[in-house]
């Protein structure tokens, strides 16, 4: 996918610049940039169904009047 490749490419310069770099605060933040794009995002399962009816509702409205 295009998107893997943008990220991956990003990867390699954010740690080029990482290695470049004297200052071991800016190092430490392009290496935890570079990891960042090279997660891969997870694949979420579709969440199950929700009934949204309720069963003392439904007694409650079958004849009992309150």
């Amino acid at each position: 996918m295009l998107d893997d490749e943008f990220n991956k490419q990003r990867s390699i310069l954010i740690r080029d610049l990482a290695d470049k770099a004297d200052d071991p605060f800016i190092k430490r933040r392009l290496l935890d940039l570079a990891t960042r794009y090279e997660k891969r995002p997870v694949k979420t399962r579709p969440l199950p169904p929700v009934s949204l009816s309720w069963p003392e509702a439904e007694r409650r409205d079958g004849g009992e009047s309150g």
